[in-house]
């Protein structure tokens, strides 16, 4: 596996002042766009005085208002597109929350952007046009699997569409095919460490679409022998390729900020679509935790940390604030990477569930760490190998949270 070279060093490595100024045009022709269409973010601009691109500065973005997934909701489905309907090529989003899917169009520019974005993020990765790309990302209105798909024919690499699902099969190409880089959601790739030899030809993994930790990165490099890389995106920004761990970034990762600007804003990340022309969104409450770190390599982009979690993941337990990810990063400490943790309100005072695989009893030491970690007690199941549900497709199920109802899992009440 190579160093993982920049794809394109003109912008990866760019003077951080010129960007700068990349960046404010962009941002100028982006509000120029919005006050063009008459719909829901260029009326904002107009009743905040906003006339002309020119109007704004990069440097003043704060100012303006944010848009939140509810916006999205409450215009459905396209009610913030902007590009003429016959220049949209596409269309791509996710299932929603509570049936209430986000649906995103994009012209062809924007899968161009895409593409390219996709391929800094395989070539970090070490990938190159030698390289043959495993994708089992789900392909279809998800954005993983064409993501990869794009960008690693922009590359010039050679790319397997396995899409979700059908684990023997993936088995089998991975055997036959011998790839050398490996994309799934860091849940699959450990389902598939289940069947894989231990010298299979992967040598490195492209995991997203969930969050993950440490640990959990720990796991998958000792059960596939691999370097285990994060990437992140979202479907209403471009998605996967957003962001990207290179092979030297030293465990964070490269953020494409010619194409999306980012700011955090109580935690949270938001990110700005300077390029798109199908669906721009100025200053998007993305709902996901991190921080923002300066540059440091070869690369002059910023980077950003993995994600903490979601803010809708985020559990609130007798006043104490928790998310998953912590869970996770004490339970693989003990047991398998199978777990579940509940959050349980069916009567007035929650409580916390977390639900481990393991061969031996290892209650009363993951429960005294559980709340050496959280400063809460949890109520440790320890299950028999093979009692939780596996991923065979997309993201596996951590979380799960009961009001009424009986219990998913044998052994868990």
């Amino acid at each position: 596996m190579t160093a993982g070279a920049p794809f394109d060093p003109k912008i990866e490595c760019m003077d951080p002042e010129a960007r700068h100024e990349l960046q404010e045009q962009r941002l100028r022709g982006l509000v120029d766009r919005l006050l063009q269409i008459d719909n829901f973010q260029g009326a904002r601009l107009k009743d905040l005085g906003v006339t002309r691109g020119t109007d704004v500065r990069l440097d003043e973005i704060h100012l303006l208002p944010t848009i939140t997934k509810q916006d999205l909701w409450d215009h459905y489905p396209f009610g913030l597109q902007i590009a003429p309907r016959e220049d949209v090529v596409c269309v791509h989003g996710s299932s929603g929350t509570g049936g209430r899917p986000t649906l995103v169009p994009y012209t062809a520019n924007d899968v161009e952007a895409w593409a390219e974005v996709m391929a800094r993020a395989l070539a970090g990765a070490g990938a190159t046009r030698r390289s043959v790309i495993h994708n089992a990302y789900g392909y279809g209105l998800f954005t993983g699997g064409l993501g990869v798909h794009h960008g690693g024919l922009r590359l010039g690499a050679t790319v397997i569409p396995m899409s979700g699902g059908m684990t023997e099969r993936q088995v089998r190409l991975i055997e036959d095919l011998r790839p050398d880089v490996l994309c799934c959601t860091p849940s699959y790739a450990l389902r598939l460490a289940e069947d894989l030899q231990a010298d299979n030809s992967i040598e490195v993994g492209v995991f997203g679409a969930e969050p993950w930790t440490e640990e959990m990165r720990k796991e998958i490099q000792e059960r596939l022998g691999i370097r285990a890389l994060d990437i992140y995106g979202l479907s209403e920004v471009i998605g996967p390729g957003v962001a990207c761990e290179s092979l030297d970034s030293e465990g964070l990762l490269n953020i494409a900020e010619d194409h999306f600007y980012p700011e955090v804003q109580d935690g949270e990340l938001v990110f700005t679509t300077l390029t798109k022309t199908g669906m721009p969104l100025l200053r998007y409450r993305t709902g996901d935790v991190a921080t923002i770190h300066e540059p440091a390599g070869q690369r002059t982009l910023k980077r950003m940390s993995k994600l903490k979690g979601r803010k809708d993941d985020m559990l609130v337990i007798r006043g104490v604030n928790v998310f998953p990810t912590e869970i996770e990063a004490v339970v693989l400490e003990y047991a398998s990477p199978h777990y579940l943790v509940v959050e349980d309100r069916r009567t007035t005072t929650a409580q916390l569930h977390v639900a481990v695989e393991s061969t031996q009893d290892i209650r009363n030491a993951l429960t005294h760490k559980l709340k050496e970690r959280l400063g809460i007690t949890c109520q440790v199941h320890v299950l028999e190998p093979g009692k939780l549900p596996r991923t065979e497709q997309g993201k596996a199920q951590r979380l799960a949270r009961w009001s009424q109802g009986q219990a998913p899992i044998d052994g868990l009440t």
